[in-house]
């Protein structure tokens, strides 16, 4: 868990999904993306009740997880977790997760989400390892120009 801290300003700032890997009921893996948030060396998600990535959890909370932009140049955290469903924070997380990633809760997206706010459970994340990795210096001359002009977060 300490790990994850040292990543803790990338994680804050970065509002980019979390990439999710679980095993479904017949052993075959799946990846998923997710908001998350980032609190005291957790990560957080909040999802329905019902979803499968609950069940799949429930039955091997072992996961891997990544969070990483999609342009180069390519960089960001990933690792081991192990995963557990808190019935109770569910809400709370969601909220935050509205706030975090649409600016508050006062649109028609954030609306619908809350609609069913009670069946929302929290996916808490507990890494077990992280690594991170930033590909910059070796991509820098094959960068297009238009992308150096983007702004780019990579964790220290």
């Amino acid at each position: 868990m300490s790990e994850l801290k040292a990543y803790a300003a990338y994680l804050n700032q970065a509002r980019i999904p979390i990439r999710l890997s679980c095993r479904t009921g017949s052993g075959w893996p799946v990846v998923l993306s997710l908001w998350y948030i980032y609190r005291d060396g957790l990560l957080y998600c909040a999802t329905d009740a019902g979803a499968r990535v609950v069940k799949y959890l429930k039955n091997e909370p072992r996961c891997g997880y990544e969070i990483a932009a999609d342009l180069p140049p390519y960089c960001g955290v990933r690792g081991q977790a192990r995963a557990r469903i808190d019935q109770d924070l569910g809400p709370e997380i969601l909220e935050a997760l509205l706030i975090r990633y649409l600016g508050g809760t006062e649109n028609s997206l954030a609306e619908a989400l809350l609609k069913d706010v009670d069946r929302e459970v929290a996916l808490v994340l507990e890494p077990v390892n992280c690594f991170q990795w930033d590909f910059t210096p070796r991509m820098e001359s094959v960068i297009p120009e238009m992308l150096r002009l983007v702004e780019k977060n990579c964790p220290a």
